[in-house]
């Protein structure tokens, strides 16, 4: 049976205690942290940059997984390497203003695990040319910008044509969802075959982090 990763988003954390809140997670069992990087143009929001990043790297040996919901993610990708990503996620949208396959290879040949993202409303078809070149697909189930949003269960079906475009591989992609992820919907999101499921509000506002994560992943 595989390990279903818990990637926690620390967009849902308290931000005035951040170092605290990161090593619970992780000795909660978290998997990654889980990082959005909003601009207020790609999506109508901002949240934080490559500092906060390197600051999160300070605390924690787990994996930092960077998803870059930002224009010209080619320009700035390299400063989250700087700042101690093992992962960076860029948008497959045209509003994303880059060029796909030279952002991933620029983010695989600095290091990192590169991985590529796809709003609700974008089809899975505009992914399909890049699944050979990246690592990680992540699958929004709600529109990016903002916490809290109620899971897309029609989302499910783009989850289940990459489980199927892994079984004809040999190098597999890690499947990724984001949004609305509880207890039920992480059970759905598995159950249709993503493996990683990134989760703020389900865990940083759970009195037992550790009992969340459980549940996330099935063995609560």
């Amino acid at each position: 049976m595989q390990h279903i990763i818990v990637a926690s988003s620390i967009l849902a954390a308290d931000f005035s205690r951040l170092t605290e809140e990161i090593r619970r997670v992780e000795q909660a069992g978290a998997d990654w942290i889980h990082c959005d990087i909003m601009d207020g143009h790609f999506v109508d929001n901002i949240s934080f940059g490559p500092e906060i990043v390197g600051i999160v790297r300070k605390e924690t040996k787990l994996p930092l997984d960077v998803h870059l919901m930002i224009q010209r993610p080619d320009h700035y990708a390299s400063r989250f390497v700087k700042a101690g990503a093992n992962s960076i996620t860029v948008h497959v949208e045209r509003e994303a203003d880059h060029d796909v396959e030279k952002t991933l290879r620029l983010i695989r040949d600095a290091g990192c695990r590169p991985g590529l993202s796809l709003n609700p409303a974008t089809p899975f078809e505009s992914v399909e040319p890049f699944l050979d070149k990246i690592d990680i697909l992540l699958v929004m189930t709600v529109h990016p910008g903002f916490g809290g949003q109620s899971f897309r269960p029609e989302m499910m079906e783009k989850v289940k044509r990459a489980a199927e475009w892994n079984k004809s591989r040999q190098r597999k992609i890690d499947i990724e969802v984001d949004g609305g992820i509880n207890a039920e919907t992480a059970r759905l999101s598995i159950q249709n075959g993503a493996n990683v499921l990134v989760a703020g509000t389900s865990i940083f506002r759970a009195k037992d982090y550790r009992e969340a994560i459980r549940e996330l992943r099935g063995s609560g």
